[in-house]
Parts: structure tokens; C-alpha cells; sequence
């Protein structure tokens, strides 16, 4: 059997860094479960990696924004006439927070 990359005694010394209490059950499972991630960085460490370029990114990215070039402006009855409620040509919302009027 292979031994645990980290002990209960270091998951009890992280939790108490967090300001955690852990119970005799969530430290056995967190101990289990640090040690699978332990684990896991130690297989992703031990990979051959010298031949990879860095990337950001999968897939290539190319900027997909249009120009920002001038467009008329929406007349208010475009955008008023879909608002539930309107007041002197803008949006009426209830008051919050005891407004007065």
C-alpha cells in the first residue's frame, strides 16, 4: 500500500491556518481527498513538457469586435413602448428604500 502524500496531522495544521474545525469524519475525507489532488500535481508535474508551447489558449482566438463606427441613436417611443410602466418619457420604477417623492 502506498503511504499518503499528507497527513492528517498537516490537513489539521491547514484547517486550523483557514480557521476550520474539522470533525474526525471531514478530516479522514479531507485528508483522502488533498492527498488524490496531491497525487494528480505530482503525475501532472512528472510529465515531458519541454517540446509544448505555452499557450492561452486551446484554440486560435482572433478578435471578433466590430469598429466602433457611429450608428443613429434609438428614438425613445423604439424602447418606451416595450416598458411596462413609463413616466414624463422614462421608465417609471417602483421606489426602493422609503424614497420620498
Amino acid at each position: 500500500m502506498m503511504s499518503e502524500p499528507i497527513t492528517p496531522e498537516e490537513v489539521t495544521h491547514v484547517a486550523y491556518l483557514a480557521r476550520l474545525r474539522l470533525t474526525e469524519d471531514e478530516l479522514s475525507r479531507f485528508t483522502e481527498q488533498l492527498g488524490a489532488v496531491l497525487t494528480h500535481a505530482a503525475d501532472v508535474e512528472a510529465l515531458e513538457l519541454d517540446d509544448v508551447e505555452p499557450m492561452s489558449h486551446p484554440l486560435p482566438v482572433e478578435n471578433t469586435m466590430r469598429e466602433d463606427a457611429p450608428q443613429p441613436m434609438l428614438k425613445p417611443s423604439d424602447f418606451l413602448n416595450e416598458a411596462p410602466a413609463v413616466e414624463d418619457g422614462r421608465f417609471l420604477v417602483p421606489k426602493i428604500l422609503g424614497e420620498q417623492p
